[in-house]
């Protein structure tokens, strides 16, 4: 029997996390308007303390706390220290545009709310925890993704709700069937238990469970709510959205196929790679000719999602996977933040004329531009490129060679929206784009840009330390 662990300190990140979200709304409630960046900052406090915890707790061996439903090991310390990193550079990019909000206490609350979600569903081994972090992800993001309250605003945050609400059914329906079945929550026992359970109703409730966690990685056919949320809500809240909970899903669905599904009688590995193939063909299909950039970001997101899901797919099968999957989400989220935080940097440039002459006014921001955008092809030296060849590599090594020739096929194709954008932006022509902007979202952008670097260039010692075993 397991013994049953109930130390907060395991949870020291989550905790911390958690503690400054309520201690910033008490803030809120009595700080004048013109000091409620106070807020930000103390978020900011908690999530570089949130790193130092979790790099610390990196370093020990792979455990488990409160019984067997939360897991410390490379998975969650990774997605930890992602997560919150990723966390510190959309609180960069916010500080501009919310300085002076009436509401701009909740705003950081919110963004701590959903990036605790985030860390709940990469660490959970038990479902019920699932269906909790899931909702704990998705309703601040709802909230975040309407906060202008403007039309666009409104729209946005309506289809992500709707979408959000009917797939989180069905993902309760799902854990409902999998819990009749297995006669448990946890993810050790449901392995167990699936190997000779019913065809059909393990079947029922992985596409049930699926639905749900397919939303929140924003991945084919979960991913309707995609483009028109990302639009519609203001530069940061798009950053977040595309980010931070795919880490959480990407995370829980490894965990889902690796402990749970892995020996049962369901064709798991090849639902997932189908579902790589079709997000990353169709989200490619859907950015080729878009003209805004938050819209060809958006498209963008789904087609990184199947990239994914690739080492998802093979979880089990493969000894590469796992360090695949962590050092690519690492990968893309750095990078995808340096491309937001660009957008965040120029308010006023909305389509992809509008960075006409960037290099000529901005020739760092166009720099930083030109690194995350050929970063999310998988162009050498950037973190993204060797991402993708260790999911390629774990592809191959699991029996996908078929998903590694599309995914390579895939990227290719993708060089041509990418270019579309980075060619205005670093020709000589034209003088209209506006030379002012948010100053911290381009330092947030200098830095993202430089990290995707660095990590590239460490990507050796890096991908030694993510090759841990998980806890089950």
């Amino acid at each position: 029997m397991t013994e049953m662990n109930e130390n907060p300190l395991d949870l020291l990140p989550e905790v911390l996390l958690a503690a400054s979200a309520v201690l910033g709304l008490l803030l809120g409630s009595w700080l004048p308007r013109a000091r409620q960046w106070a807020v930000g900052l103390l978020a900011c406090v908690a999530c570089v303390a949130g790193l130092a915890a979790a790099s610390v707790a990196a370093a020990d061996p792979a455990t488990t706390a409160f019984g067997e439903a939360f897991a410390i090991d490379p998975v969650t310390s990774t997605s930890r220290i992602v997560v919150l990193g990723g966390t510190l550079l959309v609180l960069g990019v916010s500080f501009g545009p919310l300085r002076g909000d009436p509401r701009e206490s909740e705003f950081y609350v919110l963004v701590q709310l959903a990036a605790l979600g985030a860390l709940m569903m990469a660490g959970t081994q038990d479902l019920l925890l699932l269906a909790a972090g899931y909702l704990l992800a998705s309703i601040p993001a709802y909230t975040l993704a309407g906060f202008r309250k403007d039309g666009p605003g409104t729209e946005a945050a309506l289809k992500y709700y709707v979408i959000g609400a009917l797939l989180g059914v069905l993902m309760l329906t799902g854990i409902t069937v999998l819990y009749a079945t297995g006669r448990g929550t946890g993810y050790p026992m449901l392995g167990d238990a699936f190997r000779d359970a019913p065809k059909v109703l393990v079947a029922t409730g992985a596409i049930g469970l699926l639905a749900g966690v397919l939303f929140k990685a924003g991945g084919v056919p979960a991913h309707f709510w995609v483009p028109d949320a990302v639009q519609g809500s203001n530069p940061p809240v798009a950053a977040l959205l595309t980010t931070i909970p795919k880490i959480g899903a990407l995370a829980a669905l490894f965990r889902l196929g690796d402990a749970v599904f892995a020996d049962s009688t369901l064709p798991w590995p090849a639902l997932i790679a189908v579902l790589a193939a079709a997000s990353m063909t169709l989200g490619n299909l859907g950015a080729f000719f878009q003209q805004d950039v938050k819209r060809l970001l958006a498209y963008s997101t789904i087609s990184q999602v199947g990239y994914l899901l690739m080492p998802v797919a093979v979880a089990g099968r493969s000894d590469l996977a796992q360090q695949a999957l962590l050092y690519y989400l690492a990968a893309y989220a750095v990078t995808n933040l340096g491309a937001f935080a660009v957008v965040c940097a120029l308010p006023h440039a909305h389509t992809l004329d509008d960075y006409q002459g960037l290099a000529k006014q901005r020739p760092l921001l166009a720099a930083s531009l030109v690194i995350c955008l050929l970063g999310l092809v998988g162009t050498p030296p950037t973190a993204v490129f060797l991402g993708k060849l260790e999911v390629f590599s774990a592809a191959f090594d699991g029996g996908y060679a078929w998903l590694a020739v599309l995914a390579a096929a895939n990227t290719v194709a993708s060089l041509f929206y990418y270019l579309r954008w980075i060619l205005p932006a670093v020709s000589r022509g034209g003088s209209g784009m506006p030379a002012d902007g948010d100053r911290a979202a381009r330092v947030t952008a200098y830095a993202a840009a430089a990290i995707s670097l660095g990590l590239g260039l460490a990507g050796g010692p890096v991908l030694n330390v993510l090759a841990g075993s998980i806890s089950h």
